[in-house]
């Protein structure tokens, strides 16, 4: 941590799964702040291999395969380039900036993402995924257990075949909150960063009456309008709804008046 920035001083959570927590951590250090890591989502391969294996065999037959996460990505790909190269004829597409450099990293490029919003909604506004465009084609989404079917109802509604991979699974932290707990009583937890619904229901889950009394007082930030509606579901109320990926929350933890 430096010594300044405009974070100086401030301990901001950081809840995404581990393997992805490492860029808003730095970038919260770099700004001066103390990122405390508490992964609210556990990440593992699914618990049947098979569908994966079949869909990596079928892969050629594919004209559109969808990454729904980075974490789709690390459990996928492997999987697909062990049997050769990525098919000619595939064109990659993900729901934001975080997978497409995850599939950068393993050489697959040309990839169809979003300008601005990062969800389904708007992956489905781009023209490629237009009725015109999908009609009569094969799609695989390669995603978690579970989730929205927002992405793959619509794609069958254009005339497209949808087939929904699931290559890993979710679950809550195995451990309590007594970190949380410890930073909130010593008063050195000034923020926390969600990305998940699902991840923000875990932490509710885990706390008592006393941690989500600290929760309501602490400064959520949320990247998403659809995490805040869950959080103010939640009796949730001091929301930060910041600008999307990792840079949005950046800039909304800087931007943020912390003595109001």
């Amino acid at each position: 941590m430096t010594s300044g920035g405009p974070l100086a001083g401030r301990t901001i959570v950081v809840t995404r799964p581990r393997a992805q927590a490492a860029p808003l951590a730095e970038a919260i250090a770099a700004a001066g702040g103390k990122p405390l890591l508490f992964p609210l989502l556990e990440i593992a391969p699914a618990a049947d291999p098979a569908p994966l294996a079949a869909a990596v065999a079928d892969l050629p037959q594919y004209s559109l395969a969808v990454f729904i996460s980075p974490n789709a990505v690390d459990h996928a790909v492997p999987a697909i380039l062990a049997r050769g190269a990525w098919p000619a004829g595939l064109r990659p597409a993900a729901v934001g900036p975080g997978t497409v450099k995850a599939l950068a990293a393993h050489g697959i490029a040309n990839c169809l993402v979003p300008a601005e919003r990062f969800d389904s909604e708007a992956l489905l506004e781009l023209p490629e995924l237009a009725a015109t465009a999908v009609d009569g084609r094969r799609v695989a989404i390669f995603r978690g257990d579970g989730g929205r079917e927002l992405l793959a109802d619509t794609l069958r509604q254009r005339g497209a075949t949808v087939d929904c991979i699931t290559c890993y699974q979710r679950s809550g932290p195995t451990a309590g909150a007594d970190e949380l707990l410890a930073a909130w009583r010593a008063g050195r937890l000034d923020a926390l960063t969600v990305s998940s619904s699902e991840g923000l229901r875990h932490l509710c889950e885990l706390l008592d009456g006393e941690g989500m009394a600290c929760l309501r007082a602490t400064p959520l930030f949320v990247p998403h309008a659809r995490i805040a509606e869950s959080a103010r579901a939640l009796g949730l109320d001091k929301i930060i709804l910041t600008a999307a990926a990792d840079a949005g929350i950046i800039a909304g933890l800087v931007a943020y008046n912390w003595l109001a």
